[in-house]
């Protein structure tokens, strides 16, 4: 008979498996659910069970600074205890009964405000005392705040910074005043410490600006207790590969993503950025556009592994690190998973940092211009997106579409991947939206299975994406795609289109895909779930073979990552942030759409 001790842990791992106690629903990242009431072979009879509207239709992106973009709707809930707790693009955080979307309490951190401010936010976090009495969200704002509520009632924890706020400016980015420094992505939770990087821009033209340094605050009084320097100062390693004093008030290198946690070793992971003003920081320019392993007690730097040299391309590493158990020979290995805009998958020891399948060093075109010689380039699973492409790749839905994009590429500069920038105008492919982003990647510890959406989307430098007027994607299909890669064999399973484009598929042109924003959750039902696409629809795939099962059309495009849960009433759902906005379309709507089995 199980001692009671141990029957209550074991009771209390299969309630966390059925909620989603973090944004990636484990510390780790993984976002694979326990719950498998949807399955298979019942997903077909998926419904909307209930929807919420959080008020927010109109959303100028950052008080209207973009040029008409409507900010995306990027909130990933989370249901901890029965509560649901779901952040806005105006940072308010609401607490909701997951059972049937009631309000509970709702906290409004612009309150007051003539001028509201609207950006992206992916989530908050969730801390709770060892005795679980007491229990707190923190999340950041896009006035660069770091703001701790009680979980219960949403009312602000006056012991955390100054009355539950701290400044993340200040120190940071106060001599910058106009350069932008805020928070996106939900913080890392590590024992008693909240762990958070930033979103920024430079102050300056010439790259200078808000430091993108890693800090850690005591989740209770909210005091820094570490901080990590991205771009290393003198005495630091890593201070040597920028070259003169190229690391001096130079911004970037930040942590804007989700970071992972490894809690058995102590470890928090965090992928980083390019440095700005990048073509004047001649040098390798360490700790930028690397996957860091930090002691997450004391932020010292374990290990690192560079995944872009000299980044002149925003080639920034943009998803959350997945820490993934697989197995090698026979025994198990401890490994990170990380995505990259470039579509390429690093699969690197948790414990060392070292490459668990062969990674090349591959020489680029870099003559005269300034560009690290090398790039590094995983020989598997191989590419999970288009690398290059040839002028006769362009792509042929429409003659006129054809025509456009001809005549788009005749008139640019490309030399294949990494093609080195220049005053005149090229193409950058895959651009800066990827490959893969922060819409990450999902594990299936059962299988082993991978699972990430990729877009194969170009940049014309000086004129925005490699699309045409339409916003269609100007090489050959598939211009979004859904990859399975076999992470114990580091081979990819299957790759199927992800999106259609309604227009083209009512003058009888196959699926194309589309562009994508917004990742993937896996659940023990056997399946993937996915919304990211620019058609609106929501969609679940069969994790074995990629096989699309159901789908439903929504408001607005989910640019999210959704959840899954089990609620009170023992029911499953999966819900879905359906915003729009963002960088493919001007339609938002403000609906968390949520769904369960009729």
């Amino acid at each position: 008979m199980m001692p009671r001790a141990l029957l209550i842990m074991a009771t209390a791992a299969c309630a966390f498996a059925q909620e989603w106690r973090y944004y990636g629903q484990n510390p780790e990242g993984n976002r694979y659910s326990a719950a498998a009431q949807i399955h298979r072979g019942n997903v077909a009879r998926l419904t909307r069970a209930w929807t919420f509207s959080t008020g927010e239709p109109d959303r100028p992106l950052e008080g209207g600074r973009s040029g008409g973009e409507q900010a995306p709707f990027e909130g990933t809930p989370l249901v901890i205890d029965g509560v649901m707790y779901l952040t806005t693009s105006s940072n308010r955080v609401i607490a909701l009964d997951p059972d049937d979307g009631a309000k509970l309490w709702e906290f409004d951190p612009q309150a007051g405000r003539k001028e509201r401010i609207f950006l992206q936010n992916r989530g908050a976090s969730f801390w709770q005392s060892a005795d679980g009495k007491e229990k707190r969200l923190l999340f950041g704002t896009a006035d660069g705040r770091l703001i701790c509520l009680n979980a219960a009632t949403g009312k602000l924890s006056p012991g955390f910074g100054r009355e539950g706020a701290i400044d993340l400016r200040a120190g940071v980015a106060d001599r910058w005043p106009k350069a932008i420094y805020n928070v996106t992505s939900p913080p890392a939770i590590y024992r008693d410490l909240v762990i958070t990087g930033a979103r920024l821009t430079a102050g300056g033209a010439d790259g200078t600006g808000p430091s993108g340094q890693v800090r850690a605050f005591d989740v209770r009084t909210g005091k820094l207790v570490w901080t990590f320097h991205t771009i290393p100062r003198p005495g630091e390693p890593g201070n040597e590969t920028w070259e003169g004093d190229s690391w001096r008030d130079r911004s970037g290198a930040n942590a804007w993503s989700a970071l992972s946690v490894d809690n058995a070793r102590g470890l928090v992971f965090v992928p980083t950025a390019q440095p700005l003003g990048y073509s004047r920081a001649p040098g390798s320019n360490l700790y930028a556009n690397c996957l860091i392993a930090l002691d997450a007690a004391t932020g010292k730097r374990r290990w690192h592994y560079q995944m872009v040299h000299h980044d002149l391309w925003d080639y920034d590493i943009p998803g959350q690190p997945n820490l993934v158990t697989i197995v090698r020979e026979g025994r198990k290995v401890d490994a990170v998973a990380q995505v990259t805009k470039m579509g390429l998958l690093f699969v690197l020891d948790r414990e060392t940092g070292k490459p668990v399948f062969p990674v090349e060093e591959r020489k680029v075109n870099a003559a005269g211009s300034g560009m690290w010689p090398t790039q590094p380039m995983p020989l598997r699973p191989g590419p999970l997106a288009r690398l290059t492409f040839t002028p006769d790749e362009i792509s042929r839905v429409t003659p006129e579409h054809h025509r456009e994009c001809s005549e788009l590429f005749a008139s640019s500069r490309y030399e294949g991947m990494y093609t080195p920038p220049g005053k005149d105008q090229s193409i950058l492919f895959p651009g800066t939206l990827g490959g893969a982003n922060w819409s990450g990647s999902s594990f299936d510890p059962k299988s082993g299975r991978l699972f990430v959406n990729v877009q194969n989307l170009g940049n014309v430098r000086g004129r925005g994406r490699f699309w045409d007027r339409n916003r269609w994607p100007c090489q050959q299909p598939p211009w979004g795609s859904l990859v399975a890669v076999d992470l114990n064999r580091g081979k990819i399973l299957w790759n199927v289109t992800l999106g259609v484009v309604d227009e083209l598929i009512a003058k009888g042109v196959p699926p194309t895909g589309t562009p994508n924003l917004g990742g993937t959750i896996v659940t023990a039902g056997g399946l993937v779930f996915i919304a990211a696409t620019n058609d609106k629809r929501f969609r679940a795939f069969d994790a074995d073979t990629g096989t699309e099962l159901w789908f439903d059309r929504m408001e607005a495009n989910g640019h999210a990552t959704p959840m899954t849960y089990v609620g009170k009433s023992g029911r499953q759902f999966v819900a879905i942030a359906a915003g729009g906005g963002g960088s493919f379309t001007h339609d938002v709507a403000d609906v968390l759409a949520v769904y369960a089995l009729r």
